[in-house]
């Protein structure tokens, strides 16, 4: 980042926005910029790329949200002109709720296109041609194919987490989409993590990008992390004792499969629980009355799989239980991040067994330090030893006994399990979700098919992303279109 070219901003009245955008804003209850926003919002209006990288919770959204909006008021054309792309059916709802938000008294249109419900209300709507369009790459897809979108005028692209967009399960969805999309446009790509890999596809896309970078490699300091040894056989046992036992105002218990989301949703409302669903295998209308329901406070538990993991923007979750272990430390900071969400607090806790050490390792590592290991009185036996791994040696600190039945509190041993970790679980690569909304088989990156020409403008002191050797720059040609 380039504090000499843009000032950290402090307050959205310095923007000169439009009126009615800053009318809007205002109504939403936007009081200072959040970190992401003061870095991000100045260069994206400039017509910068963008390449934000920050938690979540931290207000991404309005970050790309308040500069294309305010791009669309300043010059009127024909739509679509901004194209967002999301991974999931409930971010891509959340973010053009954010944009309906947002352009409140304007003539702007928007509208969403994903999967899992009825094509035709979105073929009517894209004949009118809205100014915004929010989609998952699927059915945006499929929509493309039968000729129902035309991406010829869009200005602004915008990758919301980019991360997971840039998998190997909706890369070329997202290639074919690129191929589609004018040259000259302003890209912004916004993520959570960004491993390096993943930065360098971002960089093949981004030209010349500003890079607002907020401590996104960790989770917020306001999560309280914990992990509760118990057998495999134990873990519902287990949840449903912490459920009981414990103050637990609303929560989100991630499970590996669609089926034991379902089963377990079950056992917890014949508990007495306000317990619901959600999964892949449910309806739209399904899914959207489980997000609505848990949202307004209908249901106090969601049982889910990773489609839960982002796009889930409900600031009273004060716990995230994963009931199995995510099989990436990444996919651990996208579902903790559900919690302490506004710098509220919030608390995150992990079942796991001996077989979980090299995972555990990993998501240590990300998030900076050791997490407390809890025994519950009665649910024993799932302890593991990470002195067998030389993770960091032995640890001196005891793990504390989570509450009983009586709800006491006491010390236990750390004597390690005689089972052995598993050597591929840590490793493991993740199979794509069938949660999502990407087809397609993988292909060559649409770096390796095409290249676009640095940007022609004058002097940019803006941090770079990186950039390309100089044998595979084309020549310096290209204006850019910021609208």
């Amino acid at each position: 980042m380039s504090p000499d070219t843009y000032r950290v901003l402090e307050q959205f009245s310095e923007l000169e926005l439009n009126t009615l955008l800053g009318k809007a804003i205002e109504k939403a209850g936007y009081s200072n910029p959040r970190p992401i926003q003061a870095q991000a919002i100045s260069p994206a209006l400039d017509g910068k790329d963008i390449l934000g990288l920050a938690q979540t919770g931290t207000g991404k959204t309005a970050a790309f949200a308040i500069p294309t909006i305010e791009s669309l008021l300043r010059r009127k054309a024909k739509g679509p002109r901004i194209l967002v792309i999301a991974p999931t059916r409930e971010l891509v709802s959340q973010i053009e709720d954010e944009f309906r938000k947002l352009t409140i008294g304007t003539q702007i249109k928007s509208m969403t296109i994903y999967g899992g419900v009825s094509e035709k209300p979105q073929i009517e709507k894209l004949k009118r041609n809205p100014d915004i369009i929010c989609a998952c790459p699927g059915r945006l897809l499929d929509l493309m194919r039968q000729g129902h979108v035309n991406l010829s005028r869009v200005e602004k692209l915008v990758l919301d987490e980019a991360d997971h967009m840039f998998d190997m399960g909706f890369l070329p969805d997202i290639n074919r989409i690129l191929d589609e999309l004018p040259e000259h446009r302003q890209n912004l790509l916004f993520a959570a993590t960004m491993p390096p890999e993943i930065r360098r596809l971002a960089q093949e896309i981004l030209v010349d990008p500003f890079v607002a970078e907020i401590n996104h490699s960790t989770p917020a300091k306001t999560i309280d992390h914990a992990l509760y040894t118990v057998p495999e056989k134990k873990k519902i046992d287990l949840l449903r004792h912490m459920l009981k036992e414990e103050k637990i105002a609303s929560a989100i218990v991630f499970t590996r499969t669609k089926r034991r989301a379902r089963q377990i949703a079950e056992k917890l409302d014949k508990d007495g629980h306000r317990a619901v669903a959600l999964q892949g295998n449910m309806s739209q209308n399904q899914r959207d009355r489980a997000m609505q329901g848990f949202r307004k406070g209908k249901f106090d538990v969601l049982v889910a799989t990773d489609i839960a993991a982002r796009g889930i923007d409900v600031e009273s979750v004060s716990h995230v239980i994963n009931l199995d272990i995510p099989n990436t430390a990444e996919a651990y900071t996208h579902r903790i991040g559900r919690t302490g969400r506004s710098e509220r607090e919030g608390k995150a806790c992990t079942f796991v067994s001996a077989e979980d050490l090299l995972m555990i390792l990993s998501i240590e590592k990300i998030i900076g330090k050791e997490i407390e290991t809890i025994s519950t009185p009665g649910f024993e036996g799932g302890e593991f030893d990470r002195s067998s791994k030389g993770s960091r040696g032995k640890s001196s600190r005891p793990s504390r006994r989570g509450p009983g039945p009586s709800g006491r509190k006491g010390r236990s041993s750390r004597s390690g399990s005689s089972a052995r970790p598993s050597s591929s679980r840590g490793n493991r690569r993740p199979k794509r979700s069938t949660d999502g909304e990407g087809t397609g088989q993988p292909v060559k990156s649409h770096a390796q098919k095409k290249r676009r020409p640095k940007s022609s403008s004058g002097k940019s002191t803006s941090t770079s992303a990186g950039s390309r050797p100089a044998s595979t720059r084309k020549p310096n040609s290209r204006r850019r279109n910021t609208g």
